[in-house]
């Protein structure tokens, strides 16, 4: 009996490549926030004009720009974990994230009073000239803050209206970062006043602690959160393991380069003692914390292809300013 050969059917299609997943849903997440300030700003412009002038401005803030720092890290540790990239939970999640991240932004522009914010006028000076071109009563830099701030309360609230439908076992992460967040920022500033802040990051490479605002909030709970809404929270201390090294990496770089976080006492410590060879030195520093985070990826259980991609993340990570 002469065996028939039956013609081949149509190939599976093949996943696409990790970063081109992480762009489609960090494109969805540009929709979906756009989407709820659309929605939010038909709602308002009917029941308070005002209400929605306020709507306007923290759009305005939202859609000028900006890297989506933390949407991209906690995408990155979900598609990772073996999340599934069709998921409307995470996007919401990742949407929340940038509106926390809105919030902080806006409330630090207030304290140090900075004039601009990705290339525009922060949103204090923005509406403290739109009071004084409007001959208003009252003090303009004051409405400036106040108005600002209520901004930065309304992202905030956003940010918890997304995050509401979490599963019981994720949501605690979410309050902890939270938390996390403004203990860290608070912490920040305390140390700033009282004269004990030290530009240079050495203590990150051996491990900062849990009030470390850029280790925890930037990295460490992005991924983590990541890995639960995936279902994966066993990866949570494997991802502090990537992000540890890899976070001491981004803020060596940053105090080389002289990022946003590193003032005058970093620029004086750098022309200091950053000759040739120490920077070389610094260099060096800089590798081996990339090729410690790469070592634990290269470890972990992941889906398809996202151990390479957490390296060239880490490499990415490692090269970008402060």
């Amino acid at each position: 009996m002469t065996q028939q050969h039956r013609p081949a059917g149509p190939a599976a299609p093949s996943a696409p490549a990790p970063p081109l997943q992480r762009a489609r849903m960090l494109d969805r997440v540009e929709e979906r926030l756009h989407g709820l300030f659309e929605e939010e700003h038909r709602h308002w412009r009917t029941a308070d004009a005002r209400g929605a002038g306020l709507i306007e401005s923290l759009a305005g803030f939202v859609t000028a720009g900006g890297d989506r720092a933390r949407p991209l890290v906690l995408l990155t540790g979900y598609l990772a974990a073996g999340g599934d990239p069709a998921s409307d939970e995470a996007i919401d999640v990742a949407a929340a994230l940038e509106l926390l991240d809105t919030c902080t932004l806006i409330r630090a522009d207030v304290r140090d009073d900075a004039a601009l914010r990705r290339g525009i006028a922060t949103l204090h000076v923005s509406r403290a000239t739109e009071h004084e071109q409007g001959g208003w009563a009252g003090d303009s830099r004051r409405f400036g803050d106040s108005t600002a701030t209520l901004a930065g309360d309304l992202a905030l609230a956003l940010a918890d209206r997304l995050a509401a439908h979490l599963p019981v076992d994720v949501r605690p992460l979410w309050d902890e970062l939270r938390m996390q967040r403004a203990i860290g920022s608070y912490a920040h500033e305390a140390v700033a006043a009282e004269y004990l802040d030290d530009p240079w990051p050495g203590r990150c490479v051996s491990g900062c602690d849990r009030g470390c605002t850029a280790g925890w909030y930037a990295l460490r709970h992005p991924l983590r959160l990541g890995a639960a809404l995936a279902g994966r929270p066993e990866l949570g201390t494997p991802y502090d393991a990537y992000a540890r090294p890899l976070h001491a990496a981004w803020r060596l770089r940053g105090f080389l380069e002289g990022g946003p976080e590193y003032a005058w006492n970093a620029q004086l410590m750098r022309e200091l003692l950053l000759d040739p060879q120490e920077r070389g030195a610094t260099e060096e520093l800089i590798e081996e914390c990339v090729e410690r985070a790469c070592g634990v990826a290269a470890g972990l259980s992941l889906a398809a292809g996202w151990r390479e991609e957490l390296a060239v993340f880490a490499a990415r990570v490692a090269a970008q300013d402060g």
